[in-house]
């Protein structure tokens, strides 16, 4: 992506296999937003996803997801999924996917690797939901790694790993886990300002989530009992975050 008189352009698309991009026309939107779709319908053992999204100086950049990512019970190994996002001088990107259901026996291992340029502002999310509880759905057992290395100038600066592997049901039942919880979600802003949100986001928040705000940075987790009360919960945060601009339309259709 890059900027072109105050608008941001499309410099450059690939897609292959079943990873589709889609672009929706916004002709009020200063930036540009891009939907990544998962044609395959869902991720297993031995699945492996890699998305790469490149930000120019001061241009700006959404990326969902068409819908909840869904990882199926695993035979043999764990599904990965790689997101590598590039953001130049002053640009600016929002990842935020909507949530990933992982199922009973499903395996996943994601990372989510950022450089940031000098004065660039990302936003990143990702959420999981064990199990959807209108299916009656139990995850009993399976495994979630996620990953977190953020740059700025190819210096680290952030980095996060969370893990939930074996008896999930058992683990997310203690109380400093997810205390019965069957969704949850991981929200960082990088910003030189990002302090200023710390108050509205506990406040957007409330009981669900907790969050900190350090050296450029705010980072919070969020624990909800189902996939629709952590959306209750995450869509005001979101919204706040990026200045009272709604969320994508996939989001709320």
């Amino acid at each position: 992506m890059a900027a072109d008189e105050g608008r941001t352009r499309l410099a450059r698309l690939y897609q292959d296999g079943c990873g589709k991009i889609r672009l929706p026309r916004d002709a009020r939107a200063e930036g540009l937003e891009a939907v990544l779709i998962n044609s395959s319908g869902g991720l297993t053992g031995g699945d492996y996803m890699e998305w790469l999204a490149t930000v120019g100086d001061g241009a700006r950049l959404t990326l969902s997801t068409q819908a909840c990512e869904k990882v199926y019970r695993a035979r043999d190994g764990q599904a990965q999924q790689r997101v590598a996002l590039i953001l130049g001088e002053r640009a600016r990107l929002d990842w935020v996917p909507q949530e990933t259901i992982l199922f009973d026996g499903g395996a996943l291992s994601r990372r989510l690797e950022a450089d940031l340029a000098d004065g660039a502002r990302l936003l990143a999310v990702e959420a999981v939901v064990l199990g959807r509880t209108a299916m009656d759905e139990t995850v009993r057992h399976g495994a979630v790694h996620d990953r977190w290395r953020i740059r700025r100038e190819g210096r680290l600066m952030f980095a996060d790993d969370l893990r939930l592997d074996g008896a999930i049901a058992q683990i997310g039942a203690c109380a400093p886990v997810l205390a019965g919880g069957r969704a949850f979600a991981s929200l960082l802003l990088v910003d030189d300002d990002a302090g200023r949100y710390l108050a509205p986001l506990r406040a957007a928040l409330g009981e669900r989530g907790g969050a900190s705000a350090f050296e450029g940075k705010l980072f919070a987790r969020v624990v909800a009992p189902d996939g629709f009360a952590l959306r209750q919960a995450l869509l005001p945060a979101l919204e706040m975050l990026r200045d009272g601009e709604p969320l994508p339309r996939v989001w709320r259709t």
